[in-house]
């Protein structure tokens, strides 16, 4: 069974903060600039590096601001509850966290986590299945990382990401194929950690 970022699973996890610096990743690799942890910049590196040749990772987001995260949460929620009159409160945070996580536990704003896609050598996007930041309610499922209904090039594609982030080091939420994580409670849970090292972060500390 799918755990969900909302799990009680995930808040019981301490963080231990490790203290390292958001740093922005590399034109070649986040033309967005996006913000991440040091270690994890390393990793999508180390991982990018493993891609065949022709392809690479495409970075589009990483640290968020706690107020960018209740912006985002607001407004997938105010959807779910116009596609669910009624619901109730713990079921609107469960299936709002298939797409967005409660602020208490996001890793995109420990700097721990990224969204990211592959690319060609014209840099064009790679087929990966649906676009990056799909809703389970726009994609019909398929932004789940192990979604029927894509095609094989698409299959394939995911496998290859899943390759090289694993062997980096990062986990997948897999409800959304293209967010990968490391050094947060999400990461600790499925990694079996016993603690995360990266908690709430501010840009301010940037590099």
């Amino acid at each position: 069974m799918t755990i969900l970022l909302s799990d009680e699973r995930v808040r019981a996890l301490p963080v231990v903060e490790c203290g390292e610096p958001l740093v922005r990743l590399p034109a070649d690799l986040s033309p967005a600039g996006a913000l991440v942890r040091a270690g994890l910049a390393d990793r999508l590196a180390a991982a990018d590096a493993c891609l065949p040749p022709g392809i690479r990772l495409r970075v589009v987001e990483g640290h968020r601001s706690v107020e960018r995260q209740r912006a985002i949460i607001g407004s997938y929620a105010a959807e779910l509850r116009a596609l669910h009159p009624g619901i109730g409160r713990g079921e609107l945070e469960r299936l709002t966290s298939r797409f967005v996580s409660p602020v208490d536990v996001a890793p995109h704003v420990a700097g721990a986590a990224v969204d990211l896609t592959l690319v060609d050598a014209c840099d064009d996007e790679l087929d990966l299945g649906t676009a990056i930041d799909a809703t389970p309610e726009e994609s019909d499922g398929r932004c789940w990382f192990a979604a029927d209904g894509i095609g094989a090039d698409a299959r394939a594609h995911r496998t290859l990401l899943s390759q090289v982030l694993h062997g980096a080091g990062l986990v997948n939420y897999p409800t959304e194929w293209w967010h990968w994580s490391h050094g947060d409670r999400y990461w600790a849970l499925v990694s079996g950690a016993d603690h995360a090292v990266y908690g709430p972060v501010a840009a301010a500390v940037a590099a």
